[in-house]
């Protein structure tokens, strides 16, 4: 294993480790020192790897989100070479976020946590990455409405932004609330509110 594949694999670890620890006691009551012991690896690793914990909490950031951009556009894209429609797209754009939440649980409960939080110094990271995410939901409404496949009149960041936070706290309530429910009992019920089946009718 070479030098850079070895500090992935240590920065990895050090991320598990930070968000389920923060997820558990909160960022204020976690500790450098319990980072590293989850991690299985010394304290000196961790400030080897990130300055100081606000930053390896702000990568942790980066790094969650950006595993969930890219999640939401793989569905995107593989949903236009099949040929599907700009609904399908967001309708798999919807499960791919399932499938990331319920893998990472620790870390949708964190980021959900801090969206809410205004005196972090990590603030304007969050922002910055969470319209990444945002983004590509946009993308596909946009192209959707230019093709007459959805309404002109829908607002387009605003519409983009609720899908992404339907997705995110929907998914925790059944994971805290509703476990007994499978991933496509979810989608399901998310994919009725898409398509505007919840009213009844055709």
């Amino acid at each position: 294993m070479d030098s850079s594949t070895r500090r992935r694999a240590t920065r990895s670890k050090l991320y598990d480790a930070a968000v389920t620890l923060i997820a558990e006691k909160g960022f204020s009551a976690t500790s450098v020192e319990e980072i590293a012991e989850r991690a299985g690896v010394a304290k000196g690793t961790v400030y080897y790897n990130f300055a100081s914990k606000n930053e390896l909490f702000e990568e942790l950031l980066r790094h969650g989100v950006g595993l969930l951009t890219a999640s939401l556009q793989q569905a995107a894209d593989e949903t236009a070479e099949r040929g599907g429609s700009r609904v399908d797209a967001l309708d798999a754009m919807i499960r791919a976020g399932l499938v990331f939440i319920d893998r990472y649980p620790a870390f949708s409960q964190l980021y959900v946590a801090e969206l809410w939080r205004t005196n972090r110094t990590w603030q304007s990271t969050l922002l910055v990455v969470r319209q990444q995410a945002v983004a590509v939901v946009e993308t596909v409404l946009r192209e959707g409405v230019a093709a007459g496949e959805l309404s002109e009149e829908i607002d387009v960041p605003l519409t983009a932004a609720a899908l992404v936070g339907m997705v995110l706290v929907a998914a925790l309530d059944w994971q805290a609330f509703q476990p007994e429910r499978s991933l496509d009992d979810v989608h399901a019920a998310l994919s009725r509110l898409l398509q505007g089946r919840v009213a009844g009718g055709a």
